[in-house]
């Protein structure tokens, strides 16, 4: 069968043949209809993520949409090393097969299936937004930032507020469901003052941070009081990413001085959290409550489109 490979890490992986995979127990095996290429993928290829491959070669991608040999159509996951999902076949545990329901096309449940979930799941589950609350998302014109906005409308927030560096997607949030936005291309003190208008008397409920580094730092500079106050409410910061740093300075005065919580996104959840997950945001993709804009390219063009890295606010999609 073709496939991606990855021969060295750091290096573009190649269009090529690739031994077909075969089933153990507990397992099946998935015709690959569509793959998501995500910044994980990218991460892992690199050896920068924690979890880069100790063994070369193997195939490129971790999630996708394929076809079962009854043919039911699935969202699938975890597949068993060395074969991933840019591939034509591939074999993975039973288990982590969702099925993708009616109204979706395979390159927008591929897109979907991985951000969507995990927004959801902040949100739900570590966030534990609830209705009227104010939320606030770090990297809301990447593509999991965009699902995050409209998730937390779906799930009632009163006011969400959209931070991020593309004018062009800033602009785009409204439709989706932002009540603001904020640019973070300004001076820091004028970003802290953006922060600060936005944030108001009653605060943040909720903070999703995709990006962490400077803008976070930012942030929390303008949440830190200057006097002894009473706190009425807590805010929930989940952190969610890095793209804008690894690191941030942490002054003692920030939690001191303010009512904040700050959770990681705490792992993998329970196959029911992660099964209920996954069925709820397929279904709102199908009713079109969802949106996502995607790039479908050939298992034959990845060599290009890897060199291309991400596409602003679009989800490249392998298709086979």
């Amino acid at each position: 069968m073709k496939a991606v490979v990855l021969h060295e890490l750091g290096r573009t992986p190649k269009f090529e043949q690739c031994e077909e995979p075969e089933a153990g127990e507990g397992e099946v095996l998935v015709r690959v209809r569509a793959a998501a290429l995500k910044p994980v993928d990218w991460q892992l290829a690199s050896g920068a993520h924690f979890a880069s491959p100790k063994e070369l070669p193997v195939v490129c991608g971790t999630d996708g949409v394929g076809e079962l040999a009854d043919g039911t159509r699935v969202f699938f996951g975890g597949c068993r090393f060395p074969f991933g999902a840019m591939a034509e076949r591939t074999v993975v545990p039973r288990v982590f097969c969702f099925p993708v329901p009616r109204g979706i096309e395979d390159d927008i449940a591929a897109a979907l299936g991985n951000p969507g979930v995990s927004a959801w799941i902040s949100l739900t589950q570590r966030a534990k937004l609830e209705r009227g609350e104010t939320v606030l998302i770090l990297g809301a014109t990447g593509v999991t930032g965009q699902l995050a906005v409209q998730i937390a409308k779906l799930l009632g927030a009163k006011r969400v507020i959209g931070v991020g560096r593309n004018e062009r997607l800033l602009g785009t949030l409204g439709e989706l469901g932002a009540d603001a936005t904020i640019q973070l291309d300004q001076a820091p003190e004028t970003l802290k003052e953006a922060y600060s208008s936005e944030m108001g008397i009653a605060g943040f409920d909720v903070i999703l941070d995709y990006l962490w580094g400077e803008p976070t730092e930012a942030l929390l500079s303008a949440m830190t009081k200057a006097e002894f106050a009473v706190a009425e409410r807590e805010t929930r910061l989940v952190q969610c990413g890095e793209s804008a740093g690894s690191s941030i300075k942490l002054p003692a005065a920030v939690l001191r001085s303010t009512r904040i919580t700050i959770l990681g996104t705490g792992g993998i959840p329970s196959r029911e959290i992660l099964h209920a997950a996954m069925n709820t945001v397929m279904e709102a993709g199908a009713r079109g409550e969802l949106r996502i804009d995607t790039l479908r390219v050939a298992l034959t063009e990845i060599e290009s489109v890897w060199k291309r890295r991400e596409v602003p606010g679009r989800r490249v999609v392998v298709v086979p």
